[in-house]
């Protein structure tokens, strides 16, 4: 059997050996992520927007409670993990000023109101989104009447297609298919094998990789011959700051507009049907399906491989738990479960009420 280290030489081996790579469990490993800085603690307590206390130092990068080193931040958002926090060799930690006391001396302490949100701006900090480069890929094609920002990036074997238009400093990644007439904003990035049609894109929105918008949706007439499908007319508006998980699909409107509402995050493998309006700010999580032209107003969550029948209104910062079947429409602020889905509070008693019939004979 072949030795798996032999075809690499020691220039591919970037900064460090092979057997380095395999055994390194930090955050941001060299081969996959570039990094900045070093920074101070003062430079890094302003990214977090919180207060540091302890002795200025030198810090070089994030890693979890379990590993960091002297010159790496780490995080605690709950006392669940104070056991780790106290074995902790990290050298400042990020938590929420209740718990600034659990910080062990040797670590200096940056309190903020919100530790996991400083978390997340001080690993931007250090792992900084990678900047798009400007240019072509002499594989690419643009169509005649197609226009793309001289700032953008276009990957290997893209195609664009006539009358589309790419944004100012956007990316669109290898393979990746921006249909005819298709507007994508400032920003955007557009991953590997994404196929956009009859859309329009807003600013900042993340396409993963296999992600599918703009599809007919699934809408056809019953005829005593067989079915006869319903020709779809409408568009899909995806407005801005919008990510969607790898190989999602977002089918496009039938006759009105199929819309993802601003800030919202969808997770890989999600099924979004014709005429579906999502309001600012839903949490779509992985497998879930959401069939034609349910409304779903602001903030409302959705769990893993949940489903909605069609034509249904989901009020804002409804929750679905995950795996739930929703058949009826939902009040604003309920938390539901099950399926058929139900008030939790109705949901628990029948487990209940189950356990005891169970037991009972025992």
């Amino acid at each position: 059997m072949q030795d798996p280290v032999a075809p690499f030489s020691a220039a591919s081996r970037r900064r460090t050996d092979w057997e380095t790579y395999l055994t390194s469990s930090s955050a941001g490993n060299a081969r996959f992520y570039d990094r900045c800085g070093p920074y101070s603690l003062t430079e890094v307590a302003a990214a977090a927007g919180g207060i540091a206390t302890g002795e200025e130092r030198t810090l070089t990068g994030i890693a979890p409670l379990q590993i960091a080193g002297a010159s790496e931040v780490s995080f605690l958002t709950s006392t669940k993990y104070a056991a780790a926090l106290e074995s902790t060799k990290a050298g400042a930690v990020i938590v929420n000023r209740e718990l600034s006391a659990l910080v062990p001396r040797s670590a200096a302490v940056i309190e903020t109101e919100t530790a996991y949100e400083s978390w997340a701006r001080v690993a931007a900090l250090f792992h900084p989104a990678v900047p798009v480069n400007p240019g072509v890929h002499p594989t690419a094609y643009i169509a005649p009447g197609a226009v793309v920002d001289p700032s953008s990036e276009v990957g290997a074997f893209a195609n664009i297609e006539s009358d589309a238009l790419v944004g100012p400093r956007c990316r669109i990644g290898p393979h990746a298919n921006i249909g005819a007439n298709v507007v994508i904003g400032e920003d955007c990035r557009i991953g590997a094998h994404v196929s956009i049609s009859h859309a329009l894109l807003g600013k900042r929105v993340t396409l993963h990789p296999g992600v599918r918008v703009g599809q007919e949706g699934f809408s056809f007439a019953r005829t005593k011959d067989g079915f006869l499908t319903i020709p779809q007319l409408g568009r899909v508006l995806i407005e801005d700051d919008v990510e969607i998980g790898a190989n999602s699909t977002i089918d496009r409107g039938s006759v009105q507009d199929t819309v993802i509402g601003a800030g919202s995050r969808l997770d890989n493998l999600v099924q979004i049907g014709h005429n579906v309006r999502l309001g600012r700010c839903c949490v779509i999580v992985a497998q879930v399906g959401i069939s034609g032209s349910t409304v779903l107003e602001d903030f409302v969550q959705l769990g893993g491989q949940a489903a909605t029948a069609g034509h249904l209104h989901i009020g804002k910062g409804a929750q679905i738990g995950a795996q739930a079947g929703v058949i009826a429409d939902v009040p604003a602020g309920a938390i539901l479960l099950g399926s058929p889905a139900q008030s939790r509070y109705h949901f628990f008693r029948q487990i209940a009420l189950l356990k005891r019939m169970t037991s009972k004979g025992k």
